[in-house]
């Protein structure tokens, strides 16, 4: 069984256990199936999630999901991921003043021809400063 798997076994049985019900097998495949439109799953399905050894479908994963109250990003890869996107988006925010934001906008609002010429401009300039190899930039 692959790591990925049980680590969303274990998120699985936690968001169950948040929400109040049992972690099992029939807990399970009666909750899902009455909000799942699509083919129901089986006892044998559900209790192959809680055990680790298959991932839902994403369609799947979304009713589980909207059951549970829980983002389904989440779910699916836990908190970590999620933290090390805000992060990362914070790390972004904190490092840029309103100039470079400023011209980030006004780079997207322009056409895509011009779009690359600026592009252009810029990794001459990083080739320049030795900030990129000289070849293959791209």
């Amino acid at each position: 069984m692959e790591k990925l798997h049980l680590a969303f076994a274990q998120r699985l049985r936690e968001a169950m256990i948040r929400a109040g019900y049992e972690p099992r097998p029939a807990v399970l495949e009666r909750e899902f199936n009455q909000r799942y439109w699509g083919r129901p799953m089986t006892l044998h399905g559900v209790r192959r999630w809680l055990q680790g050894e298959t991932l839902p479908t994403q369609n799947k994963l979304l009713t589980l999901a909207e059951w549970l109250g829980v983002e389904p990003q989440t779910l699916r890869f836990g908190d970590e991921v999620a933290q090390a996107v805000r992060k990362r988006r914070k790390a972004w925010d904190e490092g840029i003043g309103y100039q470079e934001r400023e011209i980030f906008e006004l780079f997207l609002k322009l056409p895509v021809p011009q779009r690359n010429v600026a592009r252009e401009v810029i990794v001459a300039l990083a080739r320049a400063n030795t900030l990129l190899p000289l070849a293959g930039a791209r």
